[in-house]
C-alpha cells in the first residue's frame, strides 16, 4: 500500500482528502501546516507523494516543499501542490521548488486520481 501525505490548514479539505485517497487505496497521513508535514515526512522515509496546500500558518508549502527537497533522503516523494494560487508566476515558482505537480482548488476525486496517476502514484 502506497502512503499519501495530506498537507492542508483547513481540516475540512483534509477529512474530503482522506476520503477520496482512501478510496484509491491509499494510506493517509495529515499535517496542518508545513511544519508538522516536515515531521511527519522525516519520520515516514519511505512516503510516496504529499498533496501540499500553498497557504498555510507556521510554514507554508513552498517553505516546506523547499525544505523537503533540500533534504538528503534516499526517497524524495511525489509532491502536487493544491492551492487557490492560479497565476502562471507562481505555478512556475512551485514547480522549480520541487513540485511535481499542480492542481487548483477546489479539486474533485477525478482530479486527484488523474494527477495520482499522472505521476505514477496510482
Amino acid at each position: 500500500m502506497k502512503t499519501v501525505l495530506l498537507v492542508d490548514d483547513s481540516r475540512a479539505v483534509r477529512l474530503v482528502g482522506r476520503r477520496m485517497m482512501g478510496a484509491f487505496g491509499l494510506e493517509v497521513l495529515e499535517a496542518e501546516d508545513g511544519k508538522q508535514a516536515l515531521e511527519v515526512a522525516r519520520a515516514n522515509p519511505e512516503l510516496d507523494a504529499i498533496l501540499l496546500d500553498w497557504n498555510m500558518p507556521i510554514m507554508d508549502g513552498m517553505e516546506f516543499l523547499t525544505a523537503l527537497r533540500a533534504e538528503d533522503r534516499q526517497k524524495q516523494p511525489i509532491v502536487v501542490m493544491c492551492t487557490t494560487e492560479n497565476d502562471m508566476p507562481r505555478i512556475v515558482q512551485a514547480m522549480q521548488a520541487g513540485a511535481n505537480e499542480y492542481i487548483m482548488k477546489p479539486f474533485t476525486e477525478d482530479i486527484i486520481r488523474d494527477k495520482f496517476e499522472e505521476t505514477g502514484v496510482l
